[in-house]
């Protein structure tokens, strides 16, 4: 049996539903998404515009400080793997419930954190509750809205870089105006208890109905640790993401060394996440009506690899340009390799599962990059190396997305 008939009955159902217009429980749900993927990125887009004086007060190195970023990536990573055990143990909705108290505790203890170890601490828990929402949250979506899973993900993705922008934008204003570094870390738990009481709201009734604990059977035994195609796509997004922690990481330190002030180095970081929001969304929904995903994932890897070779070689020429080209590659592909991992099986707990496992591998992966970077600028003094660093990798995964064709969704088990 080819992957075309295979997939057809799946695709006439989606093609029924997505006949009927989003009810407004549907839109309460997407409206939740958002609040609560906005959470997801500010813990580590409101460091780096504050690098330098979070480094003077605490007498972090330049490694130190990029594990700020990097440490609650590999714990985003670590995190995803334990999603399976998370949810046949409590469930999707007090799992993500769960991810949104860690990310608002942690980000409040920044109030009170006054040297490196607890800074340290409090991105490590931060990364686990933000893992335990990028791995439960997806199936839910998936079971949610089966016709529209790049709509869904795409809105998804789209509020967690619109998130990332406002912690790069957000936080070094409040820490101006309060005087106080602390403040502009710690203001981030306000939004996350807000999504917390959304979450648990719109939960209130139907968690049961929404997000189901998954049942033993075979359709959730595939052994994904020993697929080829899971490994692939689990070190294609976190080469592909490891671009967003890198600039994200040392983006304002960047421009910062080329006399760019604070609040301009954070405005481009945030310049850059608007593009990566509205890419997240757009790309998704531009491919939504293709089955072949492979010349959209080549399209946004093709804007990254422009933005980062203008960063290489005209750095000072036009900024905004090149941010907001690579913005926008990296948005369009993270969420696009997220859909196109869902792609491969109709079932919501195996696509679920698989998500889970392509972000644990591809975070792991991305928490490389920046301390690379940082270990690179360290030794050299200039962040060229870096740029081209990445520029190689990016080469390379627009190689890579050619591996995924669709006649490979049926068979990668």
């Amino acid at each position: 049996m080819n992957s075309h008939s295979s997939a057809s009955p799946t695709q006439t159902r989606a093609n029924d539903d997505a006949s009927h217009a989003l009810t407004w429980r549907d839109a309460l749900w997407l409206c939740a998404v958002v609040v609560i993927g906005v959470n997801l990125r500010p813990l580590l887009t409101s460091i780096s515009p504050l690098t330098t004086t979070i480094r003077d007060a605490t007498g972090l190195s330049f490694y130190g400080a990029s594990l700020l970023t990097s440490l609650p990536v590999v714990a985003m990573g670590i995190g995803a793997f334990g999603a399976g055990a998370l949810t046949r143990s409590i469930g999707e909705t007090r799992g993500v419930a769960l991810g949104l108290l860690a990310i608002a505790f942690a980000c409040g203890a920044r109030w009170a954190a006054t040297s490196g170890t607890a800074l340290l601490a409090t991105a490590a828990l931060a990364g686990v509750g933000v893992a335990a929402i990028q791995a439960l949250l997806p199936a839910v979506m998936k079971q949610r809205f089966p016709a529209r899973v790049p709509l869904a993900m795409g809105v998804f993705s789209a509020s967690i870089m619109g998130g990332g922008g406002l912690g790069a934008r957000m936080s070094p204003w409040v820490s101006a105006a309060m005087g106080s570094w602390h403040a502009g870390l710690a203001m981030w738990a306000l939004p996350a208890c807000v999504a917390l009481i959304c979450w648990l709201s719109l939960n209130f009734r139907a968690s049961r109905k929404i997000a189901p604990r998954i049942a033993p059977g075979n359709a959730v035994t595939v052994p994904l640790w020993r697929k080829r195609r899971a490994w692939t796509l689990g070190l294609y997004f976190g080469i592909v993401n490891g671009g967003y922690t890198t600039l994200v990481a040392w983006l304002p330190a960047f421009y910062q060394q080329r006399g760019v002030s604070v609040a301009d180095s954070g405005s481009l970081l945030a310049w850059m996440t608007v593009f990566q929001a509205a890419s997240a969304l757009l790309l998704p929904l531009a491919a939504a009506p293709f089955r072949d995903r492979r010349p959209w994932l080549a399209l946004g890897l093709s804007a990254q690899f422009a933005g980062l070779l203008g960063l290489i070689l005209w750095p000072d020429a036009a900024p905004l340009v090149w941010v907001g080209v690579a913005g926008a590659g990296l948005g369009g592909t993270f969420s696009l390799t997220l859909v196109t991992a869902m792609d491969h099986s109709a079932d919501h707990r195996v696509a679920g599962r698989l998500v889970a496992f392509t972000q644990g591998v591809g975070f792991a992966v991305a928490a490389i990059a920046p301390t690379l970077a940082g270990g690179l600028r360290a030794m050299s003094g200039s962040f060229t190396t870096t740029w081209v660093m990445l520029l190689t990798g990016v080469a390379a995964m627009i190689l890579v997305s050619f591996l995924f064709s669709p006649r490979s969704y049926e068979r990668w088990r």
